[in-house]
C-alpha cells in the first residue's frame, strides 16, 4: 500500500525546491555567464556539473540494466521492481541531462552538431550516439509497461535492446576517461568494466531506497511479491555488488599510493581527505557488513540505511574520480602549482539540488500516475 500522504509531501517539497533552485541557477547564469562555474584555465575544465551529470546518467543506466535483467530472467514477482526501476531511470536521466544542458551554455547546438559531425574516432561521439539510442529504447520500454497488468510479448525484446544500450552508454563513458593517457589518474583499461559495476551498484541502491520510500519504509505496507524480492535474493546481490565495487576502489587506491608515475601523486592527497574515508568506510564497508549479517540483511531499516550510504558513497567516488583526475596540471610551468585546488561554486551546488528536486518530482509523479507498485498477486 502506497503511503499517499508522504508521496504528496515529497512531491510538494520537490516542486518548491525545483522552482527555487532553478530560479537561482538561471539568475546566476544570466548575470555571470560561465564564470558562475569554478573551472580553471590551468586544466580543470570538467567541474561539478559534469560530476552530477555522470552520477545521474550512470545511475539511470544501472537502473535500466536491473530492470532489463529482471524482465528477461525474472518472473511476475519482479513486476513492481521492474516498473519502478524503469521510471527511476527516466527521472535520473532527465535530472542529469538538465544539468549538462545548463553547463553547456548552448545545448541546442549540441543536439544537432554532435551527431552530424561524424567524429567516429572520438569515444565522446559514440557515447552521444548510444545515449540517443538508450533514450529511445528506454521510452519505448516504459510505454510498453506503463499500464499495470501482464507484460506484453514485445517487452522482452525491448528489454534486451535496453540492456545493450545501457551497457553501451556505461562502457563507452568508461572508455572516454580510460583512454585519456594524458590523465594517468583516469587512464586504465579496467575503467569501462568498473563503470558498469558502479552503475549496477547505484541502480540497486536506488531501487531499494525508493521501494521503501514508496511504502513508508515499512515492509508490512508492501505487496507479498515485492517483500519477497527485498528480503530474498536482492540484498545478497546488493552485498555482492558492494564487494566488487569495494575491490575496484581499494585496488585503485593501493596502486595509486605506491606508484611513482606522474599524475598518480593525487592519490596521496585524496587518501588524506575526510571525503575519501566517508566514501570507503561509511559508504561501502558499513553497508557491506549490514548486508552480510543474516539478521540485518532482510531488515527494512538496515537495507534503507545501506542503500542511502551507498548512494552518497558513489557520489563522492564520482567527485573524487572526475575532479581528482584534473588536479595535476597537464602543462606545468613556474606559474602552476603541484596540485590545483577546487571547490564547487554556489551555482554548481544549486545545480546539484535542482537535479535532485527535478528527478524526485518526476519520480513521485510517475509513482502516482502509473501505480508503479502494482503486481500480480499469487
Amino acid at each position: 500500500m502506497i503511503n499517499t500522504s508522504k508521496s504528496n509531501l515529497v512531491f510538494i517539497v520537490a516542486i518548491i525546491g525545483l522552482i527555487v533552485t532553478a530560479a537561482l541557477v538561471l539568475f546566476n547564469l544570466v548575470s555571470q555567464g560561465h564564470a558562475a562555474f569554478n573551472g580553471s584555465n590551468l586544466g580543470l575544465h570538467w567541474t561539478f556539473p559534469i560530476v552530477v551529470y555522470d552520477y545521474f546518467l550512470l545511475t539511470s543506466t544501472g537502473l535500466a540494466m536491473i530492470a532489463s535483467l529482471m524482465l528477461i530472467f525474472g518472473g511476475a514477482h519482479c513486476q513492481p521492481l521492474v516498473r519502478r526501476c524503469l521510471w527511476l531511470a527516466v527521472a535520473g536521466l532527465v535530472g542529469g541531462v538538465s544539468v549538462l544542458a545548463l553547463e553547456l551554455g548552448y545545448p541546442v547546438r549540441a543536439i544537432w552538431a554532435i551527431p552530424t559531425s561524424f567524429a567516429v574516432t572520438s569515444p565522446l561521439w559514440w557515447k552521444v550516439m548510444f545515449v540517443i539510442a538508450y533514450v529511445v529504447v528506454l521510452l519505448i520500454t516504459v510505454n510498453l509497461l506503463r499500464k499495470p497488468g501482464e507484460w506484453p510479448a514485445a517487452a522482452r525484446t525491448s528489454a534486451i535492446l535496453l540492456l545493450l544500450a545501457a551497457l553501451g552508454v556505461t562502457g563507452i563513458a568508461g572508455v572516454v576517461y580510460g583512454s585519456m593517457t594524458m590523465r594517468p589518474f583516469w587512464s586504465s583499461g579496467d575503467v569501462p568494466v568498473a563503470f558498469i559495476f558502479e552503475s549496477l551498484l547505484g541502480g540497486l541502491a536506488f531501487a531499494i531506497f525508493f521501494s521503501y520510500l514508496a511504502h513508508g519504509f515499512s515492509q508490512e505496507r508492501m505487496s507479498a511479491p515485492l517483500r519477497d524480492v527485498l528480503t530474498g535474493m536482492l540484498p545478497k546481490v546488493f552485498a555482492l555488488a558492494i564487494f566488487v565495487h569495494l575491490m575496484f576502489v581499494g585496488a585503485r587506491a593501493l596502486i595509486g599510493l605506491y606508484s611513482n608515475a606522474e599524475g598518480l601523486q593525487v592519490w596521496q592527497y585524496l587518501a588524506g581527505t575526510s571525503l575519501f574515508h566517508i566514501e570507503l568506510w561509511a559508504g561501502l564497508v558499513l553497508p557491506l557488513l549490514l548486508m552480510l549479517s543474516p539478521g540485518l540483511r532482510s531488515n527494512a531499516g538496515s537495507q534503507t540505511l545501506a542503500a542511502l550510504l551507498v548512494m552518497i558513497s558513489l557520489f563522492i567516488a564520482r567527485y573524487d574520480y572526475i575532479i581528482g583526475g584534473q588536479l595535476v596540471p597537464m602543462f606545468k610551468g613556474a606559474w602552476a602549482p603541484e596540485l590545483l585546488s577546487y571547490a564547487p561554486s554556489f551555482t554548481e551546488w544549486m545545480l546539484l539540488l535542482m537535479a535532485i528536486f527535478l528527478a524526485n518530482a518526476i519520480y513521485v509523479w510517475g509513482e502516482k500516475k502509473f501505480d508503479l507498485s502494482w503486481c500480480k498477486q499469487a
